[in-house]
């Protein structure tokens, strides 16, 4: 009796602990801030919007921004973007800078309710106090309100309870702004305070465990930036990993991706592309070469050989010996713009010899980009002129699978093979992309 009246003792005080966790709103330090505090210029705010990326989520191509709607697929189902435009009604129009704060980094709505981690406050956590005012003041003073009701997610209970999220909150969550490395100069711990903070680059690049949770925060774990499949595609390694990562990458080389969306290793697609045509191109030249400088310091997980060029394809296409399953439609319909040498056109048509994203163990998005194309590049507010096609009409799956083995295993790329099954899965599970060109505008 005595060991069932303590196992009840337990389970009471247990349950009273989740109950105080889950009712408990987190305090803000900006609750002591005065309401009519000075008002952040317009052009820093909307700097730190910039930064945060925060119209890349929140704006759909057909809305208004930052009115929300737009579908987000997570493993639980669909979730649909918040309208955080300053209407009263529907927006964030009623939230005190106190409640934005914790909306932000704490991932508590005004009305208490747990946001789910697609929305990426794990990341916003390390946002300075100076940053979230700029972002406050942005969307309150700077952004156009919208009358605009929010969607309903789409998740099937239990799923579609809130509470449980203050729970995966107490286990992964790190409720602490972003300190200063004493060891590392400037640039360093300005470009691991973007890249950690508002670039939130580990909501994408970092693999995520059983509970979607992000298995690391930054650089202490190499799982952190290691690259990770998510909604379709795989984000690469930004690690120093010599083949699937930024081992052979200059910084410069970094800084030209993210402030033209080209180099000679690559092009930005699937959701970089998003960030890119949103964020990155606007960010200052020292903003962009302290994260290149951050990234470069990160060392590799994977012990890879560099990359070796092999002749060997180039020569037997250029031949006619299309023998190789897959060779016959890579001339046919890649030659042209990649080349039977697969080194691309200088920075506009990107080489497939060496990818990165081809040399990658999972080969989602080689399969996403040949299946549904890519959208457009769009830089200083015009759009590429060259852009990646839709093969989905055109070519079988068993054709594609041919066609992503035969790149991934040519010019030296020494990729596993490509399954007719992982094709019919992503077929079935991406729409194909609009010949529409999208470009969000924040105001």
């Amino acid at each position: 009796m005595k060991k069932l009246g303590g196992v009840v003792a337990i389970l009471v005080v247990l349950i009273v602990a989740i109950v105080i966790v889950v009712k408990r709103t987190p305090r803000s330090p900006l609750a002591a801030t005065p309401a009519m505090s000075s008002r952040t210029p317009t052009e820093q705010a909307e700097y730190a919007a910039r930064l945060a990326d925060c119209v890349a989520c929140h704006s759909t191509a057909e809305g208004k921004p930052f009115a929300g709607g737009l579908k987000m697929g997570t493993p639980l189902g669909a979730i649909y973007a918040t309208n955080i435009t300053p209407d009263r009604d529907t927006g964030i129009g009623n939230y005190t800078l106190a409640e934005f704060d914790n909306a932000v980094r704490r991932g508590v709505a005004r009305d208490g309710r747990r946001l789910y981690p697609a929305m990426p406050y794990p990341s916003y956590a390390k946002l300075a106090d100076a940053d979230v005012k700029a972002l406050y003041d942005y969307f309150m003073h700077d952004v156009q309100p919208v009358s605009q009701p929010n969607m309903k997610n789409e998740l099937k209970w239990p799923l579609d309870m809130r509470w449980p999220l203050a729970l995966w909150n107490v286990a992964f969550f790190q409720d602490a702004t972003y300190r200063a490395k004493s060891n590392s100069d400037a640039a360093w711990n300005r470009g691991a305070y973007l890249v950690q903070g508002p670039g939130h680059c580990g909501s994408c690049h970092t693999p995520r465990g059983i509970a979607f949770q992000e298995k690391a925060l930054d650089e202490k774990d190499d799982l952190y930036l290691s690259g990770a499949l998510l909604d379709g595609w795989y984000a690469s390694s930004l690690r120093g990993d010599a083949k699937t990562g930024l081992g052979s990458w200059s910084e410069q080389d970094i800084v030209e991706l993210l402030k033209t969306g080209h180099n000679l290793h690559a092009t930005v697609y699937g959701s970089m592309m998003d960030a890119f045509n949103n964020s990155t191109q606007f960010m200052t030249d020292e903003d962009l070469a302290a994260i290149a400088h951050y990234l470069k310091s990160l060392p590799a997980r994977r012990s890879e050989q560099p990359f070796v060029y092999d002749e060997k394809t180039a020569t037997a296409l250029n031949a006619g010996d299309l023998n190789f399953p897959g060779a016959g439609t890579y001339l046919k319909q890649c030659g042209f713009c990649h080349a039977a040498d697969g080194r691309g056109h200088g920075k506009l048509l990107p080489p497939l010899a060496g990818n990165p994203t081809l040399l990658d163990a999972e080969p989602a998005s080689v399969i996403n980009i040949i299946l549904n194309g890519a959208g457009r590049i769009v830089a200083g507010g015009v759009p590429d002129s060259y852009r990646m096609p839709p093969y989905r009409v055109l070519l079988s799956d068993r054709e594609i699978a041919d066609l992503a083995t035969f790149i991934r295993t040519s010019w030296g790329n020494d990729a596993s093979p490509v399954t007719t099954e992982s094709v019919a899965e992503l077929r079935g599970s991406t729409d194909s992309t609009s010949d529409r060109v999208i470009v969000l505008k924040m105001r």
